[in-house]
């Protein structure tokens, strides 16, 4: 999962959640083969790490000595300095913007709009990040709420520049003049690029009164879908299951239970969508009628759920078509890879018709194990309630059997990869008091092995009552290039002198001049947080579940793609790039835990028993699950396409039309799990993004790292070509060179057909892992 913002100070920072895990049955092991791994000698940082994560009477390593504020902003010690902050940064902002607004009075001040436009950008969203950080993981609610305060008044500003005419046409002033565009860097044109679309997309050119109608279905998207998420995640009604319909339960333990309770009441026993008991249902009921009830009932929706969906498809495609597109899809995906609704098609039928074979198997091996479980004589149909029962789904698990994985070690295992592959490790820091908001949080430095400190990751990795739930990456600070800033042209105003040197001191703690290398930078700044347990001196140190090691390489990816990205402008720094390019770092890291050698990396002292295994068997549900994907992201098509328009358009019909003409399970009557889709809030018609960077970490895996995993050479190709350049380069370019592949760089309906082509590969080897 990644929480970060649109890069660009004309679209308010919005989370961008990825995160896809379904039910994992990975492959069990037949044959042992007796090869060890050579010992990696511990290293005192390595030893630090264990010791930071695994002892919890090591504390969080906080400097009593001295004092500070959050994330060392001496001014941030208490809650009402976050407000305080905020109204130093819009000073500060409104004056920078007066200044690129006057910038054609002089080309010297032409010459400099992309990179004034920049920093306004990242004044704005430097407090903007950092308080939704605040909102999201500090356990005081005065916090919070002033961390709320800042974050809706700054992006008010914000919301106030994305249809502000005048900035519009400075930009344009700079990107039309031939003179001006040949002295920008191909980052900073990157850069000025995504300010000119983004522009567009927000009406920029359209007459007052139709701007204003911009702004209008703006909110009320907004709202529509902060409501559509609302009842996502409402409770569905019980399905009602007879005594008789829980004989014979698999689960010996919870059925007996339940059938007791059934007996007990003598009436029909009502499962809630959701609960231990539907889910032990829906795995281990014998009864057929059982599972078809409580699947209903999960899928169920009112038609008040209905209506709220479709009205804010409605009010997405009239949004598109004030701005001249003919679907809210063609708006939204000409700055991603895909460029086009037509070439996301063509990528998931390529996908499809691939995946389709794999899938058709598993579902006659389902078929199989119904027959014989019902004794008829001809292969059953396998509905929808028939998936879980028939195959049901196993924790994840390591592709061989490995020692307990402390989270310490498995911060070790990721320092030792990162040496290995880019020169870079993980070092323990010590937190000035005052510096982390909680005492859970521990301090982490990126050092380069050239460079020293590159930028710092504070791990808050515990579970405690209100703070969000799930894994997600932040990024609180980006890298940026800041010695030629030139703040003084900024100007003043008379009476806020106090404020504007209270939002300078702020980013003047941000800033680094690096050993080896050019320039003052701002230096990247990550938070990590998960819900792991914490642990004990009772119960000792944290022991990882194996989905668990595989979240925390995946927001390690995103980590270190901030680490590496360390752009000279932030609005391309990092993970500010491409929605459907984003993942692939995060995706690919997932695919390391596939490796022996990489696992060799968590053992400390060469007394752990990891042997290689071979003769993986693979389970027939993956393919199912990432079909099941794939008409996901279909729909999501559908749902953002020109069919919106139509007066008679009916989520549900078109649901249940694609599931008829292209599922391999038959659609079920009454259900609407439409309503349930989450990601159509925060994702609409760039829900393939997730298959489509599985899909190309699936080939940068088994072409460029599988065979060597821990090359130097090979990371450092890695880094060069693809990591450096966050979103400051044309992500095909890059996957093309990566890969060797030229054929890809146009990024053409060719390329995307020809990427839906490649097998999606789980950690074992699999297809079909989300």
């Amino acid at each position: 999962m990644l929480k970060r913002k649109v890069g660009s100070i004309l679209s308010t920072p919005a989370n961008h959640v990825f995160h896809f895990r379904g039910c994992q049955r990975l492959a069990r092991c037949r044959t042992l083969v007796t090869q060890a791994f050579p010992t990696i000698p511990a290293s005192v940082d390595d030893v630090s790490l264990v010791s930071l994560f695994d002892h919890p009477k090591s504390g969080s390593r906080t400097s009593p000595l001295s004092t500070t504020g959050l994330f060392q902003h001496s001014s941030l010690t208490h809650p009402h300095a976050l407000v305080t902050l905020a109204d130093a940064t819009l000073v500060r902002a409104q004056l920078l913007t007066d200044r690129i607004l006057r910038a054609r009075e002089s080309r010297s001040e032409l010459l400099k709009v992309v990179k004034n436009l920049d920093r306004l950008s990242d004044m704005l969203c430097g407090v903007i990040d950092l308080a939704e950080l605040v909102r999201n993981a500090h356990p005081d609610r005065i916090w919070v709420d002033a961390a709320n305060h800042a974050y809706e008044t700054l992006c008010e500003f914000m919301n106030v520049l994305n249809t502000h005419v005048g900035l519009y046409e400075v930009l344009k002033a700079v990107m039309t003049d031939p003179s001006i565009v040949k002295t920008l860097s191909p980052e900073a044109y990157k850069t000025a690029l995504i300010f000119w679309l983004d522009f567009e997309k927000s009406a920029i050119d359209l007459p007052p009164e139709q701007r204003n109608k911009f702004v209008s279905l703006s909110s009320d998207i907004l709202v529509l879908g902060r409501e559509f998420l609302k009842e996502a995640n409402a409770a569905r009604p019980p399905a009602a299951v007879k005594p008789s319909e829980l004989a014979g339960l698999k689960d010996k333990g919870m059925g007996v239970r339940l059938q007791l309770q059934a007996q007990f009441t003598q009436r029909d026993l009502l499962v809630y969508p959701g609960s231990l008991q539907a889910q032990m249902i829906m795995r281990s009921a014998p009864s057929e009628e059982a599972r078809r009830r409580v699947y209903i009932a999960a899928n169920s929706s009112t038609p008040e759920q209905v209506e709220v969906l479709e009205k804010l498809l409605k009010t997405r495609v009239e949004l598109a078509r004030l701005v001249g597109r003919k679907s809210y899809a063609e708006m939204t995906l000409d700055d991603k890879m895909a460029k086009s609704p037509g070439n996301v098609l063509y990528f998931l039928d390529a996908l499809m018709d691939h995946t389709r074979p794999f899938a058709q198997n598993a579902i006659y091996t389902l078929s199989t194990r119904k027959q014989q479980h019902h004794g008829t004589s001809t292969l059953p149909t396998i509905q929808a309630w028939d998936r879980d029962f028939y195959c049901p789904p196993e924790p994840p698990a390591p592709p061989i059997p490995l020692p307990p994985l402390t989270l310490g070690t498995v911060f070790m295992g990721l320092s030792r990869l990162f040496k290995h592959l880019y020169g870079i490790s993980l070092r323990p820091a010590d937190a000035v008091s005052g510096e982390v908001w909680h005492t859970d949080v521990h301090k982490l430095e990126v050092v380069d092995e050239e460079k020293g400190v590159i930028g710092w990751i504070y791990a808050d990795l515990f579970a405690r009552r209100g703070k969000a739930s799930g894994a997600a990456h932040y990024t609180v600070r980006c890298s940026r290039r800041t010695d030629d800033d030139d703040e003084a042209a900024d100007g003043t105003l008379e009476g806020y002198e106090q404020r504007i040197q209270e939002s300078q001191n702020f980013e003047a703690v941000k800033r680094h001049r690096l050993p080896n290398q050019d320039g003052v930078y701002q230096l990247p700044l990550v938070v990590l947080l998960c819900e792991f347990t914490r642990p004990s001196i009772a119960r000792g140190p944290t022991v990882l579940e194996w989905h668990e090691v595989t979240t925390l390489f995946h927001e390690m990816g995103h980590a270190m793609h901030s680490m590496i990205g360390r752009t000279e402008y932030q609005n391309v720094s990092g993970t500010r790039c491409a929605t459907d390019f984003v993942e692939l770092p995060s995706i690919l890291m997932e695919h390391f835990l596939n490796s022996l050698t990489v696992l060799s990396l968590f053992d400390m002292d060469g007394t752990s028993a990891i042997r290689e295994i071979g003769n993986h068997h693979a389970d027939p549900c993956h393919s199912i699950d990432t079909y099941s994907q794939i008409l996901l992201a279909a729909v999501d098509q559908i749902y953002h396409s020109p069919a919106v328009r139509d007066s008679n358009f009916d989520s549900t019909a078109e649901l249940a039309n694609l599931h008829n003409t292209r599922g391999l399970i038959p659609y079920v009557p009454g259900t609407s799990f439409q309503t349930q889709f989450g990601h159509l809030s925060g994702y609409g018609a760039t829900y393939y993004s997730y298959l489509f960077d599985r899909a190309i970490a699936s080939r940068v895996w088994q072409n460029v790292f599988s065979r060597d995993p821990l090359n130097r050479e090979t990371g450092e190709k890695y880094k060069r070509e693809v990591l450096r350049y966050g979103g400051g380069k044309d992500p095909w370019k890059m996957v093309s060179t990566l890969l060797g592949a030229p054929e890809l760089e146009s990024g053409d309906a060719e390329a995307m057909r020809e990427v839906g082509r490649w097998r999606i590969e789980d950690e074992v080897g699999q297809p079909g892992r989300h």
